[in-house]
């Protein structure tokens, strides 16, 4: 399963959120039909870009909890100070990543920052 985790500032343009994700599994050297699915923070769920990009890859968007988002936060590679505030977590992008690629997941690599939208790419076997 690969998971494409999703933070943005709010009111982000889906262009911004597909151009976030196109960067991030570029860096991988992965294609968008390798994705699973998309997740954010929960407290995203009414963030339209990300809703839209998920219709437009047509894969779902998962919501990660704040204590999904603590569970996995000390495996997240990168650290913004504003994620901390607003999230409690370290990294939207990459611990909703974490959290719905499943227990065992693992990052590819840190986010890439795309204008208002960031983006991880977590992987899991199980």
């Amino acid at each position: 399963m690969i998971v494409a985790g999703i933070g943005c500032r709010k009111n982000a343009s889906v262009d911004d959120v597909l151009a976030a994700i196109n960067a991030a599994l570029k860096a991988h050297a992965l294609s968008p039909t390798a994705l699973s699915a998309l997740a954010t923070a929960k407290f995203k769920q009414d963030e339209a870009a990300i809703i839209a990009a998920g219709q437009r890859l047509q894969l779902p968007v998962l919501l990660a909890d704040e204590a999904a988002m603590q569970v996995v936060s000390l495996r997240a590679l990168t650290q913004s100070q504003f994620s901390l505030a607003v999230s409690g977590a370290p990294s939207v992008s990459e611990t909703a990543a974490l959290a719905g690629a499943g227990r065992l997941s693992r990052l590819l690599g840190p986010r890439t920052v795309h204008g208002p939208v960031t983006c991880a790419i977590a992987e899991s076997n199980a």
